[in-house]
């Protein structure tokens, strides 16, 4: 494989599959649920923290191994991040009880953070200006298909083995992944030595650390008074942040404010949120809709999804090329095709509805998917210079993330409090699902203001890789 070392295509083959098992992980563990309680004897609030705890603490090291990557290298950081998702998927197959699991999904979070933002910036830097469009849209194809793939993997996984495989699973793809990344991945060199931010990493983990698990456990604790205020502080220490981060711009900040001043990734950096909401803020409702009011298994549930993801999988790097000439209006009508695809199925959700009903609505939204995942990436990065890009894409998806327990929360609350008002289920998802469809349109709006026309950035000297620092580059 060494003669592989470098190659543009395999580099991209071998970050995607990384990028791939840590968003699928964020989404496959749905369907499995009633198994995985079944399996452990644990409580409904235990399973679902089974999920929180990866998404919590995926979220936020985002920005922190986004630098880290920019500072220790981006290889090594994506290797350690592989190997140490693989041995925590493993640990949670294994597990025996609640807690175990909980712990072992927790650290799942730290190797997928470790690992997710060193894919983009490492296709940021290896990929020449006229091809990066294309490479970002296969690795925005890959994300988006990771998260609608979620329940149809999970759902034939616990279906035809066990919920143990859908964690077991990630074992041989960790393997070829760490394989791939030490034989293929070049080291990336910012050619300059940076500093570290301690302080800043404190500030923006104490902060995201309360905003998302106020909005991810507010919910179940009926948005009381230690919520609001867990909330609240969280809000003020991402201000206390961003006030220090100012103070920090010329000594190597955690978060470079020169990443804002470009419309476009600050823009993108919204669409980002706006997307993450509509993908748990459908898929969510939905899937419980499917299991709990038309009844159908975990396996006809992720088969009824299927087309989603499928084509997502195939509109995807062909919006990703779009984006090079502009996208502006190629990302509109993925936002305007979203929204419609979500209307679409809850008109004909029904108590009796059949899979093929629900079938046109949700290739329709895989259109929409394929058509926002990929243009967004490249069109945030366009202009982001290589030194840069552990940062941009540390926050792009720390925003991602922050966007999934953003919807997760808004719309398990509304459809809540219209069940607790006496309405059925049917009635209550579509006033939930009205929520990202609202904020979709918004996106879909917010595109119209892309700037396009500009000169993508080049890796130049400023991010590269050379085969004769590659030997001494390669610990973790």
């Amino acid at each position: 494989m060494r003669r592989w070392h470098g190659n543009e295509w395999a580099v991209l083959i071998t970050l995607s599959l990384g990028f791939f098992m840590t968003l699928l992980d964020v989404t496959i563990v749905n369907v499995a649920i009633p198994d995985m309680r079944r399996g452990l004897h644990a409580s409904l609030a235990q399973t679902g923290w089974v999920i929180n705890a990866y998404i919590i603490v995926l979220a936020v090291l985002l920005i922190t191994a986004g630098r880290l990557g920019d500072l220790r290298g981006k290889r090594n950081l994506f290797t350690a991040g592989v190997i140490i998702f693989t041995l925590s998927s493993a640990a949670a197959g294994c597990s025996q009880t609640a807690a175990e699991l909980i712990t072992a999904r927790a650290v799942q979070g730290l190797g997928a953070a470790l690992l997710l933002p060193q894919t983009m910036a490492v296709i940021i830097a290896t990929f020449p200006a006229h091809r990066r469009g294309t490479a970002l849209g296969v690795w925005g194809a890959v994300g988006g298909l990771a998260g609608v793939a979620g329940p149809t993997t999970g759902g034939m996984l616990v279906t035809w083995l066990d919920w143990r495989w859908i964690f077991f699973v990630n074992i041989p793809v960790g393997v070829i992944t760490v394989l791939l990344a030490i034989t293929i991945v070049p080291e990336v060199k910012t050619g300059r030595r940076q500093a570290f931010d301690p302080l800043g990493v404190v500030l923006a983990s104490a902060a995201l650390v309360g905003i998302i698990y106020g909005l991810l456990q507010g919910q179940s604790d009926n948005w009381d008074t230690a919520i609001k205020a867990t909330i609240g502080g969280g809000i003020v220490l991402l201000v206390l942040f961003l006030l220090t981060q100012a103070r920090r711009q010329d000594r190597d900040p955690l978060l470079p404010f020169v990443l804002f001043r470009d419309r476009n990734y600050a823009l993108m950096s919204a669409a980002n949120m706006i997307v993450s909401v509509g993908l748990l803020g459908w898929a969510l409702p939905l899937t419980l809709y499917l299991q709990t009011v038309l009844g159908f298994s975990p396996l006809k549930a992720g088969l009824t999804m299927a087309p989603s993801a499928l084509v997502a999988g195939i509109v995807a790097p062909f919006a990703g090329r779009f984006a090079n000439r502009g996208g502006r209006y190629v990302l509109m009508a993925g936002f305007a095709t979203y929204a419609g695809a979500m209307a679409l199925t809850m008109s004909v959700a029904g108590p009796a509805s059949h899979w093929y009903d629900l079938a046109p609505g949700l290739a329709l939204g895989g259109l929409g998917i394929g058509c926002t995942m990929s243009p967004m990436q490249t069109i945030a990065t366009r202009n982001v210079e290589p030194r840069l890009a552990g940062a941009a894409s540390g926050v792009l998806n720390t925003v991602r993330q922050t966007g999934s327990a953003l919807g997760s929360a808004v719309v398990l609350a509304v459809l809540e409090n219209r069940l607790a008002s006496g309405h059925g289920y049917i009635s209550a998802m579509r006033f939930a699902v009205a929520v990202p469809i609202g904020m979709l349109l918004v996106g879909a709006c917010l595109c119209f203001f892309i700037k396009s026309g500009d000169k993508i950035a080049e890796p130049g000297s400023t991010a590269r890789y050379d085969k004769a620092s590659e030997r001494s580059s390669t610990a973790l």
